[in-house]
């Protein structure tokens, strides 16, 4: 728990400067770009993030790999904040810094993270309707929605925003038949 809120503490922080550096260049798609790219990074090398996260390694050495993955790919902004991040020890939070920077732009672009659960694969016209509805009930201007197939709720769908779920599944409905019958 008390890791959580440290990281919190210094997670938040750190995206609203990057935010606040996009904002005010007129970079908040470029630099979500750059913030995508090194998450794709990250997400895919196990040994990039214990490199970075490894106190042992000196921060020189931490620069100079940084520079080489990541100077022709981003923005010099960017690249400027990866080598704040190793100067300040925090480079660690990379990942959460990125992921809170994708939260925040979404905000300020009134963006709403949806899932969509079904048992088959949604076609345009229902993610469309269905992402519809959304921005119907959260007031948001566009909806970014992620699909997801799970056989196990029998059929129908399942609709996560935020903390919100809406399930209407087969396996819900059966279950809340099921309870009120043995009422």
């Amino acid at each position: 728990m008390r890791h959580g809120i440290v990281s919190t503490k210094i997670v938040k922080p750190y995206a609203q400067a990057l935010m606040s550096i996009a904002v005010n260049h007129g970079l908040t798609e470029r630099i979500n770009q750059d913030v995508a790219f090194l998450l794709d990074l990250l997400d895919k090398s196990q040994d990039l993030n214990q490199f970075l996260a490894n106190p042992l390694v000196k921060a020189e050495a931490k620069k100079a790999v940084l520079r080489k993955i990541a100077a022709t790919q981003v923005h010099p902004y960017v690249l400027n904040f990866l080598m704040l991040l190793v100067d300040r020890r925090r480079i660690l939070w990379l990942q959460g810094i990125c992921q809170e920077y994708q939260l925040l732009l979404r905000e300020l672009n009134q963006i709403v993270l949806a899932e969509a659960i079904a048992t088959i694969e949604l076609t345009e016209k229902q993610r469309q309707a269905i992402a519809e509805k959304i921005k119907e009930m959260t007031g948001a201007k566009q909806v970014e929605l992620k699909t997801r197939i799970d056989p196990n709720i029998l059929g129908g769908l399942v609709v996560k925003v935020g903390s919100q779920v809406i399930d209407l599944s087969l396996k819900e409905q059966l279950r809340r038949l099921a309870n009120s019958l043995m009422k």
